[in-house]
């Protein structure tokens, strides 16, 4: 059963998951006007895993009670399901023969049921209250109608240290020896960022910050109770609609933006024709697509939209959109266990990546290239991939960023790469570079 309610007007919903968090602890926005923005609503149940639980969550995955549900809208793209999170270090569950994971006190993954949200159309401007039951809609809609005025507190920026730029060189002329040597192609590798801000600062505070720095299509708050994500994401990992088609959008190429139109035009035209981003995007399709080949129906799988390019707040990127039909016997674990984590923030071959990686980095990435969004009660799902995201502890923020590297590589430019991306995040905190 799918019960839903139009509203009058479009609810502030990010100042509803600041005035009740625990009534509205996950939030999934879309930019400028088009997709949906989701507001996930009085939750029944929050399983958090940690390390060693990864096995656990696969199989509750596994036993999720996945019916068809008649859908009154069909272009309601949320009909009451689970809110769901991976960390990137959930890969090790998946394929053991990388080396075993930091350990870290940041949620491995989380699954919530979740069995209303308020959801809104960006393009027709409006919204709507979805719930599974009588008494959830009216509830949904009473807190509705009870919200207080919000408005964000302004960030204070108390302390922000980064990783050694040295160590991130070294790690490029490593992976370049490795490329030499004939173990990969390419290999995705980050650095990160520590930040302390105000005590008094809320997860809200500093989602409605990089959302005005960096608004992507792909953004999310996403409250746990002693952690939270705050992302910005532009990256999808996986769609699959009711119909049983899947697809996902790789990115992979990147160029800075300018603020004189005509070179932040010629910046675009220099990232599509540039032979090394074309060729590393050609070849992350390629990746994606194998991916896909292991859960879809054979022959379905195609390329339904080839490089175009993006413009983001501080980047431009490389896109495309690579579909097949699913499998009628592959759910939701099965999806995540052929695409997690994505080709673009591993590389490829794959499986070799992850181990140079693990190898590499110094510390967990847990949300970073991880995937949260949500699966619907007929196994229909959509999720990010994260990165340009924080994760919040407290007063303390970790980010990451970083880049895909190839034979032809500069250290220092690529070390510079990891300072774009970055840029979105630290315009948040109040730091223009």
């Amino acid at each position: 059963m799918l019960l839903t309610r139009s509203l009058p007007a479009v609810p502030d919903l990010l100042a509803l998951t600041a005035g009740a968090p625990q009534s509205f602890p996950f939030l999934l926005q879309s930019s400028a006007d088009s997709g949906f923005d989701i507001l996930f609503a009085l939750p029944q149940a929050q399983q958090l895993y940690f390390d060693g639980d990864g096995a656990r969550l696969l199989a509750d995955l596994a036993a999720l009670e996945l019916r068809a549900i008649e859908r009154p809208d069909p272009r309601l793209p949320f009909v009451g399901g689970w809110f769901v999170y991976l960390g990137y270090e959930m890969l090790h569950t998946f394929e053991p023969r990388v080396p075993a994971p930091i350990a870290d006190a940041f949620p491995l993954a989380a699954l919530v049921r979740v069995p209303a949200a308020i959801v809104v159309d960006r393009a027709a401007g409006t919204a709507t209250l979805v719930a599974e039951t009588a008494a959830q809609l009216a509830e949904l809609a009473a807190q509705v109608d009870a919200a207080p005025a919000w408005q964000p507190a302004p960030l204070q920026l108390l302390a922000l240290e980064e990783d050694a730029p040295g160590r991130y060189v070294d790690a490029v002329e490593r992976i370049k020896h490795y490329i030499r040597e004939g173990d990969v192609f390419q290999v995705n590798v980050s650095r990160e960022w520590r930040a302390r801000l105000n005590a008094d600062a809320s997860a809200a505070d500093v989602f409605a910050a990089l959302r005005q720095a960096n608004p992507a299509p792909f953004s999310a708050l996403a409250d746990f109770g002693d952690w939270q994500i705050v992302s910005s994401s532009p990256e999808r990992l996986a769609r699959v609609s009711p119909q049983r088609v899947i697809d996902t959008r790789p990115i992979a190429g990147t160029h800075p933006r300018a603020t004189d139109p005509v070179e932040d035009a010629a910046l675009k035209a220099r990232l599509i024709a540039d032979r090394k981003e074309r060729a590393e995007h050609v070849m992350l399709i390629d990746l994606e697509r194998n991916d896909l080949g292991r859960v879809c129906v054979p022959g379905s799988v195609e390329v339904d939209e080839l490089m175009s390019v993006a413009s983001y707040a501080t980047v431009h990127h490389i896109e495309s959109s690579v579909r097949g039909r699913l499998r009628d016997a592959v759910g939701p674990a099965g999806v995540f266990r052929a695409l997690f984590p994505g080709g673009t923030i591993t590389g490829c071959p794959k499986v070799r990546c992850m181990q140079i990686i693990r190898e590499l980095e110094t510390a967990p990435r847990r949300a970073y290239t991880g995937s949260l969004g949500y699966i619907n009660r007929d196994g229909s799902l959509d999720c990010n991939i994260l990165i340009r995201s924080f994760m919040r502890e407290g007063d303390r923020l970790r980010f990451r960023a970083g880049g895909g590297i190839v034979t032809d590589s500069d250290p220092e430019r690529e070390l510079n790469e990891t300072r774009h991306k970055a840029r979105g995040l630290l315009r948040a905190l109040g730091i223009e570079s």
